[in-house]
């Protein structure tokens, strides 16, 4: 039996007791060093005998297939405006690692863009023998009636969270060379923004510029062209235990501002603006979050918030005037107020009208506020019109085309987005206008993505479960039209539960083709060719199809941060219990059984099924873990562990590690438990959640003799484990074709 110091039980009935939290035994420390050959040669021989076990021809025939769909060609190509021009970044077979391409609107409209590449990605990587992965662009703004023309680019050498950041000049197609004067900055992670033509606000790591216990820049400097970071003038610094700095400019005509940012913990944070030379904090509580438009300072509070004797519910949106209320005005009004079934995801202003994408009962509903036209006595203090866009168990999110559009012809136009678990996406271009004192819009469908299975044959529901406290938890349900409620159907239940982060409605070619398509055989132990179609017979034996199900559980923002807030810290097994009750719904409705159950998680979501793992193996077939946090007692210590203290609570604090070893997957492993079959996969150049927790839970597992335990690590790819769409097909294809095997059966 594998026994840890966290095992025994302090001498106190409180730990308070204790002077300090103890140090689990750890048997496997040694896995931590992340690229020490003794520790690539453990990955390099579990990789081996995974890929050998995953390793046949229906995996071969799957990642393929699944491969296919993300190198699709007819996907839609996603843009940004800038300018005149519309910017993709586009991957597929023969281009990997990347194209970043422009067009015209009217080339990008017709259906048929000419694309014009500004980079070859692969190309780069192959002259500069580094494998690097783009993660954006950054354009500065140009004086008034001149076209965009430099960015800073972030480049990726690993996938890894870590940029470094050069400067591009888009009509040359050239990088601007650090000996002429161009901006280089070194890998590291952090932010940058452009202050003048000359002139950056960088926040970052490199150069030995001090981090905080999070891994995060705990300054902000002003680097001017041609100076570097290590000379550059602080300009902002934060206190080492604090998460991340971040600073940033506005540079709206009229409304220039520079702003800094505290980034205490993950939900608490402190927006200072630079006035006459000095900085001006704005007074709010740090649960408050702050977003600015031209004039208006918005607020969305985390927390119930009382200002003048009138209190505002945690999850609502509040408005003022940004200049009164640093001036010491506390006018507010209220643009959103959530209520039990209804919380507001995101906004996005276009030049004269503000958007907001809701959520009832994790379907969207999208609403226009004109702030021109106030309104007594309504939902909102500003007009507001709901845009006929949102068909019910979908997801559609609104956003400005371009929100530093200064022309009257489009500056409120934007994008729609719609998608389904069995509704391909769609691109919608609209245009906002005044109807009296209403808005109204035009529509354009711009373009739909293609389907990549027969959608026709599956249907979407959405069913509640009754959670261990009463409370009701809706989850979705993908499954064939002619499902039959006999227990037997492999099904694959999802979640995340964590950092008021939304699981809604996507469509997926690679679950619908990885899951929903294939078929089980006649007998026990095989598996059909999905020949026979959705709910075929063959030998008189029903040939069944994957159910694939969404868990929307406490720890996540479908409900808005009361919903979040219910499952932090020491309440966190609320959000465990939510899942486990959605899994014994699920079988006592009939739709599967604890022999064809499984489930699925990455990061957070990892934790999720290392919980349900350790904590419920009676509800579950087989368990695929993936970039996990899995040993609660060192995750501050390692990559970026530290940010999430808000989120988990502090293990070096006794009392915190009283209710966080009760959460800790790696500490409430046993003997003698029938646990599921277990795949845990993870990257080594994840910089944020790392893939030593991965790798130590596997270990013991495997020295504990606990049978089918798994383990693969990609060896670059960063925290999505992979950095091109032949990395993606291969990990997304063993995690599938590993739950398959264990819940549906071999291929015969």
């Amino acid at each position: 039996m594998t026994t840890t110091e966290a095992d025994q039980q302090p001498t106190s009935d409180h730990p308070s007791a204790l002077a300090a939290a103890p140090e689990p035994i750890d048997e496997n420390i040694w896995l931590e060093k992340i690229y020490g050959e003794e520790q690539l040669a453990w990955v390099r021989e579990q990789n081996a005998r995974t890929e050998d076990l995953l390793g046949d021809s229906d995996y071969a025939e799957l990642e393929e297939r699944v491969l296919e769909v993300l190198d699709s060609t007819d996907k839609i190509p996603m843009v940004g405006k800038h300018g005149s021009w519309y910017y993709n970044f586009w991957k597929d077979g023969k281009n990997p690692k990347g194209l970043w391409r422009r067009t015209s609107w009217d080339s990008y409209r017709s259906g048929s863009p000419e694309w014009d590449v500004l980079l070859d990605v692969d190309a780069l990587a192959a002259q500069e023998g580094e494998e690097w992965v783009f993660h954006g662009a950054d354009f500065l703004r140009p004086p008034e009636g001149e076209p965009h023309r430099l960015a800073l680019l972030a480049l990726s050498p690993d996938g890894g969270d870590a940029n470094r950041y050069r400067e591009f000049d888009v009509v040359s197609r050239t990088f601007v060379e650090a000996a002429d004067g161009g901006f280089d900055l070194p890998t590291a992670k952090g932010n940058v923004s452009w202050l003048d033509a000359d002139t950056l606000l960088v926040a970052s790591t490199a150069e030995d510029l001090p981090k905080t216990a999070s891994s995060y820049a705990r300054t902000g400097v002003i680097l001017r062209r041609g100076s570097t970071l290590a000379s550059a003038e602080r300009l902002f610094e934060i206190p080492e235990a604090h998460m991340m700095a971040l600073i940033s400019h506005d540079s709206t005509p009229g409304f220039e501002r520079t702003f800094a940012v505290d980034w205490i913990d993950f939900f608490n944070r402190q927006t200072s603006v630079l006035r006459d030379g000095s900085w001006r904090q704005i007074d709010v509580p740090t649960d408050v979050n702050l977003s600015l438009h031209r004039e208006w300072l918005l607020f969305r509070p985390q927390g119930d918030w009382t200002v003048n004797s009138t209190t505002y519910p945690a999850g609502s949106l509040l408005a003022a005037d940004f200049e009164n209320y640093l001036s010491g005005g506390r006018e507010l009004v209220v643009l959103f107020a959530p209520d039990s079934s209804t919380s507001l995801q995101s906004w996005s202003w276009t030049r004269n009208f503000l958007l907001l994408n809701l959520l009832k009962d994790v379907s969207s509903e999208i609403r226009v506020l004109d702030p021109s036209q106030p309104v007594e006595g309504g939902d909102s203090a500003w007009a507001s019109s709901v845009l006929d866009a949102c068909p019910p168990l979908h997801d559609v999110t609104a956003y400005a085309v371009d929100d530093e559009d200064e022309d009257p012809g489009s500056a409120d136009d934007f994008w729609l987005i719609a998608t389904g678990f069995t509704t391909p996406s769609t691109l919608t271009r609209g245009t906002l206008k005044r109807e009296g004192n209403t808005v109204g819009s035009t529509h354009e469908v711009i373009r739909s993505s293609p389907s990549f299975f027969d959608d026709s044959a599956y249907e979407v529901q959405q069913h509640f479960a009754v959670s261990e406290d009463g409370t009701r938890v809706p989850y979705f349900q993908v499954a064939s039209r002619d499902l039959v409620l006999d227990g037997q159907n492999p099904t694959q239940l999802s979640g995340y539960g964590g950092f008021e982060i939304s699981r809604t409605p996507a469509y997926s070619g690679t679950i619908g083709r990885a899951w929903l398509e294939r078929r089980t055989g006649a007998a026990a132990g095989t598996e059909g060719d999905g020949s026979g179609g959705a709910g075929s017979h063959i030998g008189g034996v029903h040939s069944r199809g994957g159910v694939f199900v969404v868990a929307n559980i406490r720890g996540g923002g479908e409900y808005g941060p009361s919903w979040h807030r219910a499952a932090l810290k020491e309440k966190r097994h609320r959000a465990y219990e939510d899942f486990a009750a959605v899994a014994r719904h699920l079988i006592s409705r009939g739709v599967t059984s604890r022999e064809r159950l499984g489930c699925v998680g990455g990061s957070n979501g990892g934790l999720l099924v290392g919980n349900m793992l350790t904590q419920y193996p009676e509800l579950f077939g087989a368990v695929s873990c993936g970039v996990p946090l899995l040993d609660m007692r060192r995750y501050t210590k390692l990559s970026a562990g530290h940010s999430w203290i808000a989120e988990y609570g502090d293990p070096d604090d006794p009392d915190d590690w009283h209710f966080i070893r009760t959460f800790s997957p790696y500490h409430l492993l046993r003997d003698g438990v029938d646990y599921p079959e277990t795949f845990i996969w993870t990257a080594t150049s994840d910089d944020r959640v790392g893939p030593v927790q991965a790798r130590k839970m596997a270990a013991r597992m495997q020295a504990m003799g606990i049978p089918n335990v798994w383990y693969h690590e990609a060896l670059e790819g960063g925290h999505a484990g992979a950095s091109d769409n032949r990395q993606a097909a291969a990990l997304q294809s063993r995690s599938q074709h590993f739950l398959w095997r264990a819940l549906a059966g071999r291929a015969g």
